[in-house]
């Protein structure tokens, strides 16, 4: 009867685990947070929102470097498991929560796989480093540090973003996604970094110029992941 029962009892607490949310530590209002977030809610995990006190230095302290040790956000939990990075977070759940009628990956299809990453390395290394600029001296520096908006800087991203916008436009012609003709982590990796530009910046005009990134763009902000994000990421502080 003991050995049945500890069986029971182990069986138990695996199923438990199993199902107990994961948890993403850090602000839903960070881009890299949200760029996990939206992973999340595309793939219907159960997750769980841990916020983490930045004004009061929340994500220098012990408890929150032993997660990650970089002292950024996010940081993310499934189990024992403690991960950092957003890109890296978001592909494991992609991974983890893979299904026939969810696959953002593509790893099954060798080609479009290899799409998805292509777009995705461009995102990190051409097009958040043109964007991002604009959004930190319009939005985030001046409203949450109350820092000025150094407009040099400003100026020189825009004529980067153009350049950038251009490649975009001219591939977006072909494709209605990134990666192909189907929705990918590629274009779910913008997400948070363009909604701000869009929402919190004089610069939503920018895409006017490039009609198929615009229609790109307000196809993925159709979708019931970014609407549910994009209400809860306020500009209005």
């Amino acid at each position: 009867p003991r050995p049945g029962s500890t069986c029971a009892a182990v069986s138990k607490h695996h199923f438990h685990k199993q199902m107990a949310p994961v948890k993403v530590f850090g602000p839903a209002a960070s881009t890299n947070v949200a760029r996990v977030l939206v992973c999340l809610e595309e793939v219907g995990a159960e997750y769980e929102l841990v916020d983490i006190d930045f004004p009061g230095k929340g994500h220098k302290r012990p408890e929150h470097l032993a997660r990650n040790p970089f002292g950024q956000v996010p940081a993310f939990q499934d189990g024992d498991l403690i991960l950092f990075e957003s890109r890296a977070i978001a592909k494991y759940v992609l991974r983890k929560y893979k299904s026939e009628q969810v696959d953002l990956l593509r790893e099954s299809n060798l080609e479009e796989a290899a799409m998805v990453d292509i777009w995705t390395e461009v995102e990190i290394h051409q097009y958040h480093p043109a964007l991002s600029p604009i959004v930190l001296e319009c939005f985030i520096y001046p409203t949450l540090r109350g820092l000025p908006t150094n407009q040099r800087i400003v100026d020189e991203s825009l004529v980067k973003a153009k350049k950038v916008l251009e490649i975009y436009e001219a591939h977006l012609s072909k494709h209605k996604y990134l990666a192909g003709d189907f929705v990918s982590f590629a274009d779910l990796n913008h997400f948070a970094c363009t909604f701000y530009l869009m929402d919190a910046t004089p610069y939503a005009s920018l895409f006017n110029s490039y009609p198929h990134v615009k229609a790109w763009w307000e196809d993925l902000m159709s979708r019931p992941s970014m609407k549910k994000l994009g209400a809860g990421m306020t500009t209005r502080v």
